[in-house]
């Protein structure tokens, strides 16, 4: 790939050449996608492909184009530490895009954003590369892509309750993986902020809730759990999401009609799951 031609592009504000076809310049930028090199992954190839998608370049192709990002989600999917996580992670970042398009313009029929949420949502609960930054080739970030993806794909107005319920509970599925990793490079909000673009549709009742929340506390709490893994491990994801979707929920400008009574239940969760901080034998003298 020749740098020097996609920096021309970038100079001039990322106006698309004439002169080349726009089929071989996208097949270019999706080789550049799985770069382990940052400047052609997330430098070059990721806001050349959101910005064209953003200005309607690829509006009458947008259905081949997100079917071409879904696709690399299967790329060397099952790998750990290996460099097709880029392909994977920032084909989901930009079949985000292709959704988020779709979403202002409505181009797409409904089967076709269904099963992109099909395989971005089996894709999410497969994926076992959860390394955010990797050094020497910038940011993999996996499963923080995916709840982005999450987000974008639940204010799509083809959605309804009963798919959004699914994608709170893909959420929790990942959350609750025991064998995953602890995710300390900001997955945790990021999966919160899905959540909140579920929540603002304002269409699941706090009795749908209620008991999502509390299956995700039953796994929030590290305390009285013996045996060979560190309980901290296996409570971490779940408990740093309840402390971040608490914080986005209380803090939110544009909260969703049942914050209220989702904050109470959001406190409850987190008292069970921190009870040892909250006894007066624990406060400070």
């Amino acid at each position: 790939m020749a740098t020097g031609y996609w920096q021309e592009i970038l100079s001039t504000g990322l106006a698309v050449p004439n002169d080349r076809p726009l089929d071989d310049l996208t097949a270019e930028l999706t080789i550049m996608l799985g770069s382990p090199d940052p400047e052609q992954r997330d430098g070059t190839a990721y806001p050349a492909l959101a910005t064209w998608i953003d200005r309607g370049v690829y509006d009458d192709l947008l259905s081949g184009l997100g079917d071409g990002m879904a696709a690399g989600l299967t790329v060397g999917l099952g790998e750990v530490d290996t460099d097709s996580v880029f392909r994977r992670s920032f084909s989901v970042l930009a079949l985000a895009e292709c959704l988020a398009r779709d979403n202002v313009k409505l181009l797409l029929p409904s089967a076709r954003v269904f099963d992109w949420g099909d395989r971005v949502a089996s894709w999410f609960l497969r994926e076992r590369d959860t390394r955010g930054y990797v050094p020497g080739k910038g940011w993999a970030h996996a499963i923080a892509h995916g709840a982005d993806a999450i987000g974008i794909l639940a204010q799509s107005p083809y959605f309804a309750t009963n798919e959004l319920t699914v994608f709170l509970d893909v959420l929790a599925d990942r959350l609750l993986m025991r064998d995953s990793d602890l995710l300390v490079a900001g997955e945790t909000d990021r999966m919160a902020a899905a959540t909140m673009q579920i929540l603002r549709r304002n269409v699941i009742s706090l009795k749908v809730l209620e008991p999502w929340i509390f299956r995700i506390a039953a796994g929030a709490n590290p305390f009285g759990s013996s045996g060979e893994h560190d309980p901290y491990q296996l409570a971490g994801n779940a408990q740093a999401f309840l402390r971040s979707l608490h914080v986005q929920l209380t803090l939110a400008s544009n909260p969703p009609a049942v914050r209220p009574d989702l904050i109470l239940v959001l406190i409850e969760a987190l008292k069970q799951t921190n009870f040892p901080f909250l006894s007066p034998a624990n406060s400070p003298s």
